[in-house]
């Protein structure tokens, strides 16, 4: 148990509560104008104690920006991309707003009016970001005792609304590849294949199977600032993708000369190629001259998806081609490609439950001799 003792000031006498703490350290709070006032503080200590709540309100005058850098320190083993994303957030919107404030001074209402106002100047993707980034800082702050419990949570947020998908048919696809010249073998491996474009850039003579017509993923070029990064692909998986027959051709022409290591689609001195960002830029001006709606170069993997789909592939075949972590993910995202299933369960369903009703005719009995 504590203890108080009185002690005089100039303004009078005063109490000071002294306890132990849960690691046998000595605490104390002074101030008290009451003794009654010092009973309740050290009942209450004494109560977090027994309830494994305890809080020193020491640790919690840690600050954001002392917690947040190192909280970012320990983000190294992300990949660059999404690092980069996150220093960005944290160093341009979170920093500026919560960094010398300590932890224990963090309020819900405060989270929720900078959400709010965030979300008046930036758009969900970004909100949702820097939200995040603030409040898995005051997780850790909660892992570390150093608050009961996270003010940033609960918080009402922006919903992100996803761009409706862009397919391509065949016939379109064939017009962008024969607009895009050079790069005609690259936009046809990014239809057919469904390779995302870090993949397909990264893409060296080794990773193809020509024979067995097979693409193996297994890095991934990621534009980061000024710099290309080469890394393993997104979901640190490799995986093997299948080559369409007409394109083993343009591919084998593509690789003549090259070693193993040599880039497939290399741009000037066997570099990476950069994306084209700008509407003056070879895939902008291939949409144009060929007529098709307007689309990135990400939308040519969702055409593939679309076109497996058409082919007859099931959710599983579409997964294991783009590489997603689950079929459940491959609905979730191209969930408007299988509604037609839906279509042709319910006919089934249908016809089984007619064969079920509908009595089958039997043969009528043939009266024997004498009856």
């Amino acid at each position: 148990m504590g203890s108080i003792e009185r002690y005089e000031t100039k303004g009078g006498w005063r109490y000071v509560v002294r306890y132990r703490k849960p690691d046998n350290s000595q605490g104390k709070r002074r101030g008290f104008a009451r003794k009654r006032d010092a009973e309740l503080y050290l009942a209450s200590v004494e109560t977090s104690k027994a309830r494994g709540d305890f809080i020193d309100a020491r640790d919690s005058l840690e600050t954001v920006a002392s917690l947040g850098a190192a909280w970012l320190s320990n983000k190294a083993q992300l990949k660059p991309s999404s690092l980069r994303s996150l220093e960005s957030a944290w160093r341009l919107h979170v920093l500026p707003r919560w960094g010398t404030l300590p932890v224990g001074r963090v309020r819900h209402s405060d989270v929720q009016a900078w959400v709010t106002k965030l979300s008046t100047e930036r758009g969900p993707t970004t909100v949702l970001r820097c939200y995040g980034v603030l409040a898995s800082i005051l997780d850790v702050a909660v892992r570390d005792r150093r608050i009961l419990s996270n003010p940033a949570r609960d918080v009402g947020l922006p919903r992100k609304v996803g761009r409706a998908h862009t397919y391509l048919s065949r016939e379109q696809v064939e017009s962008l590849a024969d607009a895009a010249g050079e790069y005609r073998t690259r936009v046809l491996v990014l239809a057919d294949s469904g390779l995302r474009w870090g993949e397909a850039i990264g893409l060296r003579v080794r990773h193809l199977d020509l024979l067995r017509r097979r693409i193996n993923v297994e890095t991934n070029a990621v534009e980061v600032g000024s710099q290309i990064i080469e890394g393993t692909p997104k979901t640190h998986k490799v995986r093997s993708v299948p080559i369409i027959a007409s394109l083993v051709e343009p591919l084998a022409r593509a690789c003549k000369g090259k070693a193993p290591d040599d880039l497939v689609f290399a741009g000037r001195a066997g570099t990476f190629v950069r994306r084209s960002h700008n509407r003056y830029g070879w895939f902008a001006s291939a949409i144009r001259d060929a007529g098709v709606p307007r689309l990135t170069v990400h939308d040519l993997r969702h055409t593939t998806a679309s076109l497996a789909v058409q082919a007859g592939a099931n959710v599983k075949a579409v997964q294991r081609m783009l590489g997603h972590k689950s079929a459940a993910m491959t609905l979730d995202v191209y969930a408007d490609l299988f509604d037609d299933d839906l279509e042709t369960l319910a006919m089934r369903l249908d016809e089984h439950r007619v064969a079920a009703i509908v009595p089958n005719p039997r043969p009528r009995a043939v009266p024997t001799a004498g009856f």
